[in-house]
């Protein structure tokens, strides 16, 4: 069916339905159901697995960087806990929006002072972001905690659990999510791939994993976002959508600094900044990781990334990218000096 276009007469508007398999985003699509299909944190999920199947869950803190598997292990918890009323026993808010203390007052209290549907004794909330509560909300959750264990269980994911007031901590047990390993990120990868009938190599896949840290989420972002591109992912086609300085081009820009050509250095920095469209802070993390691949005195290499770190705060605080940049080049300039 179609629909006159005001724009272009001559290309109607299309109202045919969208696909909804082609327009889902596939960090939810392939967001692991079970204990099973969580990767990279084998211990944890083992011992959360043992706790949900007792029906013996304390108050949990997740704590980790993103994309590690926290949110989606709350879930699998509560799913495998609740069966098919699991969404009238949970609520999840993210502190981030929502970090005031009429949010505790309000919505946390009021779902916790009722009681669970089924056989489960108590509802579960979900705090995501938990780090970003003010610290009058910490002190009011840690109220509600205690008063409504015997309804509600607390599971409270956070990046920093030092921003977690000291009250809260000592009410849960504290799980440390760890970055995953190239591996765990493997694995999973190739599933998708499979189902998406993608083809992938193990180049493309070490960029991935480069470009994500160990962020899965991450990479399931590139990947969705190069397969609208392209079926056959390749390394080049991450490098472009992620725009991140290139390592062996950083290494060149190092290796014209140490050798007192500070004009070619600078001018090759300028290059990849522009021609990549890198942020000069993307530009720091890149310099910090290839400085101690580089065959000079580990001393030295402790001394460079000293001064790197001193740009990076700078640059933080306000101060001029290319300024601090080129002074950070000077550095290396000195310190190559300091080699012959």
């Amino acid at each position: 069916m179609e629909t006159s276009n005001p724009l272009n007469p001559e290309k109607p508007f299309s109202q045919e339905p969208l696909n909804n398999k082609n327009s889902e985003i596939w960090t939810e699509r392939y967001r692991p159901k079970k204990f099973e299909e969580l990767v990279g944190q084998d211990d944890i999920v083992k011992k959360v697995q043992n706790l949900t199947k007792a029906l013996n869950i304390p108050h949990l803190l997740f704590a980790g960087p993103a994309g590690t598997g926290k949110s989606t292990l709350a879930l699998i918890i509560v799913k495998e806990l609740f069966g098919s009323t699991w969404k009238e026993n949970y609520l999840e808010l993210n502190a981030s929006d929502e970090r005031g203390i009429d949010v505790v007052r309000q919505k946390v209290k009021d779902f916790a002072r009722t009681k669970a549907l089924g056989n489960v004794p108590f509802k579960v909330i979900f705090l995501d972001e938990a780090d970003a509560l003010t610290k009058e909300a910490q002190q009011a959750l840690r109220r509600t905690m205690e008063n409504y264990t015997s309804t509600c269980r607390f599971v409270m994911s956070c990046n920093y659990s030092s921003k977690i007031i000291d009250p809260i901590q000592s009410r849960c047990a504290i799980f440390r999510f760890k970055l995953l390993e190239k591996k765990d990120i493997e694995k999973r990868l190739r599933l998708i791939v499979e189902k998406e009938n993608l083809q992938i190599s193990d180049q493309t896949i070490e960029a991935l994993y480069e470009s994500s840290e160990g962020d899965f989420r991450r990479v399931i972002n590139l990947l969705q976002a190069s397969a609208s591109i392209s079926p056959t992912i390749t390394a080049e086609l991450i490098n472009t959508l992620t725009s991140t300085a290139k390592p062996a081009e950083v290494k060149i820009v190092l290796e014209y600094a140490l050798s007192g050509d500070f004009l070619k250095a600078k001018e090759k920095l300028l290059d990849v900044m522009l021609k990549e469209s890198v942020a000069g802070t993307d530009i720091i993390k890149a310099i910090q990781k290839e400085i101690w691949n580089l065959q000079i005195d580990d001393e030295l290499k402790v001394r460079l990334t000293e001064k790197t770190g001193e740009t990076e705060f700078r640059m933080t605080e306000g101060s001029d990218e290319f300024i601090q940049l080129e002074s950070l080049l000077a550095s290396f300039v000195l310190a190559g000096k300091g080699l012959r």
